[in-house]
């Protein structure tokens, strides 16, 4: 503290230390101005700026894009999963769906919309966006704003608990999808994107024309499977199953590809080959597929035109193309381990076609023959079709026709539907099975 005689003399002091002051800052001024190139000192300023007067932001922004990589993004699914049972009445936009068979509408966030949640007393905004002019270079992808403090406790807990409620939605809701690409050729590799559909096959074991011994020896080897996943790790394979049906056209291959979704609760991936030409592209669709799903490839034989392995070795543009190598490498290769608990099933009327590369362990393990129908499949079709459980005075008949023809469980089946007795049906049958039987001795002569 200084007193009031001291005063003239501070001030004196003062103002001759600001006019030093002043001089030596003029004489770095002036030196940083000669020597600092402009870009230079305009973006110390800027660092300058903001480091002492822009206000730092309390919220910390998580962007979860609906694609990692050239893979699913399993953040971005469950979100959208889980997000469903979090809609308010607040939001103002949603989507509404439902098919026939749905005994409740199906509701969905729209992009643009935001969802309020609350974990541990923390509280986060999610909001759905998107970029891209046209569909082709669209991206969906998902903001999660919160406070940043809470930044560990978001990561490590809140997001898996996300992801676990999500499998606990889809457990309970049981909903079977058929999901299908819709192509477009916007490039050389094509352009696809997967739309879906709930499964409403009514197929069930129960209802298939089949041996009941093979219907248990498949259900049977589904169970194995699925419980199964410590075993494949611990023997170092992927977790994966194959089956090739073979057999006519109409021996219920896609019934019973309906029947396994419907018993396991898989979704089913429509894997059309004839729209994918390179191998590249086949390894996007594989790995834009979900875990707990079978993999469709009806038509095996013919659906692509896959090249000889030894003529793909001499073809200069091999890499450009779809190749029977860039198939096994899908279903058994490196990239065939890139998902858990998926089951391929191939199909074809011709199963000598096939290259025997395709039909060994490990790519198709399990070869099932659609056969023509037999006796226990026609007294099922009996059953569905007529309701008739016991014996019929027919049946005998009917059996020693089906012991000399081949007759399809589809034929069979349309045969049933002509009329609505049950008498006027199985003699319909009868006389149906008898021209049958005609026709295949004149074609064996």
């Amino acid at each position: 503290m200084f007193s009031l005689k001291e005063m003239p003399i501070s001030l004196t002091t003062l103002f001759s230390a600001y006019a030093s002051i002043s001089a030596f800052v003029m004489l770095v001024r002036s030196m940083v101005n000669e020597l600092v190139p402009p870009e230079v000192r305009s973006y110390l300023f800027s660092i300058f700026q903001h480091y002492f007067f822009t206000p730092q932001s309390a919220q910390l922004t998580l962007i979860i894009e609906e694609n990692c990589g050239i893979g699913t993004n399993q953040i971005y699914e469950a979100a959208t999963i889980y997000l469903r049972t979090k809609i308010s009445d607040s939001t103002e936009r949603l989507k509404v769906s439902k098919t026939i068979r749905q005994k409740k509408s199906t509701i969905d966030v729209v992009t643009g919309e935001e969802i309020t949640d609350c974990f541990e007393n923390i509280k986060l905004k999610w909001k759905f966006s998107e970029k891209g002019e046209n569909r082709h270079d669209r991206q969906k992808f998902i903001e999660l704003s919160f406070d940043k403090k809470f930044k560990n406790v978001v990561l490590d807990s809140y997001l898996p608990y996300v992801i676990t409620s999500s499998e606990t939605i889809k457990e309970e809701e049981k909903e079977v999808r058929l999901y299908s690409r819709d192509y477009r050729g916007c490039d050389d590799e094509g352009y696809s994107e997967w739309g879906s559909i709930n499964l409403e096959h009514p197929a069930t074991f129960e209802k298939l024309a089949m041996d009941p011994e093979v219907k248990k020896m498949i259900k049977d080897d589904l169970d194995r499977f699925v419980r199964r996943k410590e075993l494949y790790k611990k023997v170092g394979k992927a977790w994966k199953r194959g089956y090739l049906l073979y057999g006519p056209p109409g021996t219920g291959k896609s019934s019973l590809i309906a029947a396994m979704a419907n018993y396991l609760k898989f979704n089913i991936y429509d894997l059309n080959l004839s729209n994918i030409y390179s191998d590249s592209e086949l390894r996007r669709i594989l790995l834009s597929t979900s875990n707990r799903s079978i993999l469709v490839i009806e038509d095996i034989d013919c659906s692509a035109e896959l090249e000889d392995r030894e003529e793909e070795d001499n073809s200069k543009n091999s890499s450009s193309k779809f190749t029977l190598s860039g198939l096994l490498n899908f279903i058994d290769g490196l990239w065939s381990s890139c998902g858990d608990e998926r089951i391929i099933v191939f199909t074809t009327n011709h199963k000598d076609r096939l290259d025997p590369a395709l039909l060994r362990p490990g790519r198709m393990d399990m070869h099932l023959h659609m056969s023509y129908c037999t006796m226990d499949g026609f007294k099922l079709l009996a059953s569905n079709y007529l309701g008739i459980n016991g014996d019929h005075r027919l049946f005998k008949e009917i059996e020693r026709l089906l012991e000399n023809a081949e007759v399809t469980p589809a034929e069979i089946a349309e045969e049933l539907l002509k009329s609505d007795g049950n008498d006027v049906a199985l003699e319909g049958l009868v006389k149906f099975l008898e021209q049958k039987r005609l026709e295949d001795a004149k074609s064996e002569v």
